[in-house]
């Protein structure tokens, strides 16, 4: 009967290890996540007051949690600067034949921007540093009549003086919900 007790309680022992390895890595890689000084020695350096000025085409998608895509669009912007205040004025078509119109105010101070648009609640934060830059904003999407309140987590990757790739997660209560994926050229 002792040895019966000895191994419960072993294995007892062994189970809480497990879950105590697992909640250490979990709160590790939720410590892990990428900061924009990762990108510090990437080139071309980003200066998005060089790169968004003028206009700028964009194709980008939108997937679903599961990876399918439910929406494709492409984006005109117009960008203009005066001093560090940037207005980037956007307009979407969807593939559904539907259009939207979003008009960002930047302000720059050094590597650190903020920003507002007219469906983004409050303010944008964001970073730039080598060749990225990361922002997190609220944006306030209509779905099917109703306004939710949806986070962004938002990286662009300048790839050279043309092209940028930009990878957005969008969460809600900390869920995913999905992802925005674009590409933009700069035209000459």
């Amino acid at each position: 009967m002792t040895n019966s007790i000895q191994t419960i309680r072993r294995w007892v022992q062994q189970l809480q290890l497990g879950f105590l390895a697992l909640a250490g890595a979990l709160i590790l890689s939720a410590c892990a996540s990428p900061q924009p000084s990762d990108y510090a020695q990437e080139k071309p350096a980003l200066d998005l007051k060089e790169y968004f000025n003028g206009t700028v085409d964009a194709w980008g998608v939108f997937q679903d949690r599961s990876g399918k895509v439910v929406k494709r669009f492409t984006v005109v912007m117009k960008c203009t600067w005066d001093g560090n205040t940037g207005v980037l004025d956007e307009d979407f078509t969807y593939s559904d034949g539907t259009t939207q119109k979003r008009v960002w105010t930047l302000k720059k101070d050094g590597n650190k921007y903020t920003g507002t648009a007219g469906d983004v609640l409050g303010q944008a934060n964001g970073e730039t540093s080598g060749n990225a830059f990361q922002w997190k904003y609220t944006m306030l999407l209509p779905v099917d009549g109703s306004t939710y309140e949806v986070q962004f987590d938002d990286w662009m990757y300048q790839m050279d003086d043309k092209v940028m790739l930009n990878r957005a997660t969008m969460s809600k209560f900390g869920i995913e919900m999905g992802e925005v994926l674009l590409s933009f050229r700069k035209r000459d």
